[in-house]
């Protein structure tokens, strides 16, 4: 018994480590390449997408800002230019909300906007509801880059939350 304590040690250290990194936030990261996946065939689904601007972003911007987001199914939902600046998008401080159509995805695993303009813009948070998947949450709470794809991908990625919701089904 006193020589499979290490070892059991050893694994216990290993679970808490893999568990820790899967539900450690990740970084947005640039895409070097991205082009945008039209399906005109494909059946259309409606979506919710809430934006929260930081409180540290600029007052507002003028910038073009657009987002994509899908599953790992190759499911996309493409939305050209949010932004509206005679609505008052996208200020410090602010939440958006929009209401979006597509192509029905599962469980949504990756995001990346796309700005381009001269004000810059820093979203806090974007947020997804969608008919076949549970919500899900993308913390940017960084400055977007100008004129590259920026964001997430989470599909070939296994999160603690992602396994306990499997499992309470």
């Amino acid at each position: 018994m006193v020589r499979l304590l290490p070892i059991f040690l050893l694994f216990a250290a290993f679970l808490v480590t893999s568990i820790a990194r899967s539900i450690t936030p990740t970084q947005p990261h640039f895409l070097r390449s991205f082009k945008i996946k039209t399906n005109k065939t494909a059946s259309s689904c409606p979506y919710t997408v809430i934006i929260k601007t930081s409180c540290s972003s600029t007052s507002y911007t003028r910038d073009k800002v657009s987002l994509a987001f899908g599953d790992s199914y190759g499911k996309e939902v493409y939305a050209p230019r949010l932004d509206d600046p005679y609505s008052r998008t996208f200020e410090r401080c602010s939440t958006d909300t929009f209401q979006i159509r597509g192509p029905c995805a599962y469980e949504i695993c990756y995001l990346y906007m796309l700005r381009s303009g001269s004000d810059g813009w820093k979203p806090e948070s974007v947020k997804i509801y969608g008919p076949n998947s549970r919500a899900v949450t993308f913390y940017y709470n960084t400055f977007l880059p100008n004129g590259v794809w920026f964001g997430f991908n989470h599909c070939n990625t296994v999160s603690l939350s992602a396994v306990m919701w499997e499992k309470t089904i």
